[in-house]
């Protein structure tokens, strides 16, 4: 059984079990979430479509911990001119762990 849902503007397909990293959600490590914006279930063959959201589908997940993502480089430059310019970003992300799916 897997679901597709939208969890802070990005769209993941879970599992139950499953760990993933999404980014920075609200709560304390060891916290329950749940979402809510289901767009479609599959239950072992058997595909529920939302349009758009599949009514009464719940996704329940665990916060593991809160982390930063790889550093991502930023390189400008203007040629002849002089101009040079490299930053880094990382991203807060959030660990979650897929506790179930209920449709």
């Amino acid at each position: 059984m897997y679901a597709i849902v939208d969890i802070a503007g990005q769209q993941f397909k879970v599992e139950k079990d499953q760990k993933i990293f999404v980014n920075r959600l609200t709560g304390d490590a060891g916290s329950k979430v749940e979402f809510t914006d289901v767009l479609l279930v599959d239950n072992n063959g058997k595909v529920s479509v939302g349009a758009p959201l599949v009514s009464g589908a719940v996704v329940n997940a665990t916060i593991l911990a809160h982390a930063r993502g790889e550093k991502v480089k930023i390189f400008k430059k203007k040629r002849r001119k002089g101009y040079q310019k490299e930053t880094g970003h990382r991203q807060d992300l959030t660990q979650l762990k897929i506790e179930g799916i209920k449709a």
